[in-house]
């Protein structure tokens, strides 16, 4: 097996399992926000505290960004990248347009979710754990998937693989405890 049959098997499987997650996190926060719309008093089960809070969150203009939630955005763009997944990993092949529309639309979904990050963090004031998922997924996908197209030799292929996904996990992670802290517990 080649280093490029392994590359794109991996990239194939994580838009499988990403899409799957991002679709599951983007189903059960549309399932929540439906709950809320029927019967004021519901509470999302992710509401733990005041800091981790889909309510809190979902309830937002930023949470519903084109007049509907976000969540359903996130339903139809997931189950696509799980759908290609499961295509590749099955042995499809894409010409190279097929992947540069994946590339656009992971693109967009990689700058929504980093401007979702920023609201989140310092306009809402609150997490969604859900939401955080999405966060987590968000950022391998656009990695890898930006990898995928990348040149063979060029320096995105040059850096091992796992560097920026950790680095994105990292400064995440620092911005969320530099802003919350120990009200996270």
């Amino acid at each position: 097996m080649t280093t490029a049959t392994i590359t794109h098997r991996g990239t194939a499987l994580l838009l499988l399992i990403g899409g799957l997650i991002g679709a599951l996190a983007s189903g059960v926060l549309a399932y929540d926000r439906i709950r809320t719309l029927e019967d004021p008093l519901f509470t999302p089960g992710c509401n733990v505290n005041a800091v981790l809070s889909c309510g809190d969150v979902m309830t937002t203009w930023q949470g519903n960004l084109l007049g509907f939630p976000n969540t359903l955005l996130g339903i139809a763009g997931f189950a696509a990248l799980a759908a290609l997944g499961a295509a590749l990993t099955a042995g499809a092949v894409f010409p190279r347009g097929i992947w540069l529309g994946l590339w656009a639309a992971v693109a967009v979904g990689f700058g929504f979710t980093v401007w979702l990050i920023g609201q989140c963090l310092y306009v809402i004031g609150a997490l969604c754990p859900w939401c955080t998922a999405v966060w987590a997924v968000m950022i391998p996908l656009f990695w890898y998937v930006t990898r995928h197209l990348a040149a063979p030799g060029s320096l995105l292929r040059a850096l091992p693989h796992w560097l920026v996904p950790l680095a994105g996990y990292a400064v995440l992670a620092a911005l969320v405890l530099v802003r919350f802290g120990t009200r996270l517990l």
